[in-house]
């Protein structure tokens, strides 16, 4: 174990852990204002991925491409809440996740059909194509810092938003008692549509920015799903700055335990036995992180106050 993988790894779960944050943002005001469970979360980050590689593709600039697909992911979203989401906010939550997983096979289908079978690839913006120089002998990849900037940014203008405009107030006070704020005369229906519609753009846009890093390929999505909604149960449901920590938590805990939990054990036991044990463990750290969460906070680190 050394200082230069410490410090690669500890970027690359910090890495992770924004791109968590672009999904479980989004997701969690719809969960913690709608009362809605949308499992089709993750084909929103789908679609963005496919959305950007093909006007990339068609502009041949990857930043005329995000500029293109930012806005078609807001749209695609907002059909999506218009056709088939809306007519689901009064029912239960057994109708909700069976509805939206349709919509998941659906739609991871669709895309075969739109765009191949094949996975898809989206070249690294020129200007952001280099490494830097971290340390003695460690370089690190540009894009994958601007990465982590873009998610430090985005979390900053979504606390402005949230804490200090007035949609940022309707969003709070309707995540504490959505029928109340109906009662003062806000068109709830309408403040769904905006935080539904904004939390797929959200979802688009990291689809969108881990397209040059990753393959872009049907139900690419569909993994992520179950860690964000583990984010947004450890940060609490409805909180922004939860999803937030929460994300960077499981980035950083699922990273460094895949390459440093082997390390640990070999203190303890044998090196063919820590690797074996270290592999079997390490997929259930961040489930063990919830658990222990949940034990002492059952309504996560920053719960929205009802």
């Amino acid at each position: 174990m050394t200082l230069s993988l410490f410090l690669v790894q500890t970027l690359n779960g910090l890495q992770f852990g924004i791109l968590l944050f672009f999904i479980a943002a989004g997701l969690t005001l719809v969960f913690g204002v709608m009362d809605f469970i949308n499992l089709a979360h993750g084909v929103q980050y789908m679609i963005g991925a496919y959305l950007a590689a093909m006007f990339t593709a068609l502009t041949g600039n990857f930043f005329f491409g995000l500029m293109l697909a930012l806005p078609s992911a807001l749209l695609f979203g907002l059909l999506l809440e218009f056709l088939i989401f809306r007519h689901l906010y009064a029912r239960d939550h057994l109708d909700q996740v069976l509805a939206t997983f349709g919509i998941i096979i659906f739609l991871n289908q669709a895309v075969k059909v739109v765009w191949g079978a094949a996975p898809l690839s989206v070249p690294v913006p020129e200007i952001l194509s280099g490494t830097v120089v971290l340390m003695d002998g460690l370089l690190y990849p540009v894009y994958r810092l601007a990465l982590i900037g873009s998610g430090l940014a985005i979390a900053l203008i979504l606390y402005i938003l949230v804490s200090y405009t007035r949609i940022g107030m309707l969003v709070r006070a309707g995540a504490t008692n959505a029928p109340m704020v109906s009662a003062l005369g806000v068109d709830i229906s309408r403040l769904f549509m905006v935080v539904f519609g904004f939390g797929a753009m959200l979802a688009g846009f990291a689809g969108a920015m881990v397209a040059p890093i990753l393959s872009v390929e049907p139900g690419m999505g569909d993994n992520l799903l179950i860690l964000t909604f583990v984010v947004i149960v450890i940060g609490g449901i409805g909180s922004i700055r939860g999803a937030f920590i929460a994300a960077l938590l499981v980035g950083l805990v699922d990273t460094l335990g895949r390459i440093f939990g082997p390390f640990l054990l070999r203190l303890i036991m044998d090196p063919s036995a820590a690797s074996q044990t270290g592999r079997a463990l390490a997929p259930m750290l961040i489930y063990i992180l919830m658990a222990a969460v949940l034990f002492f906070r059952p309504a996560g680190l920053f719960p929205v106050r009802k």
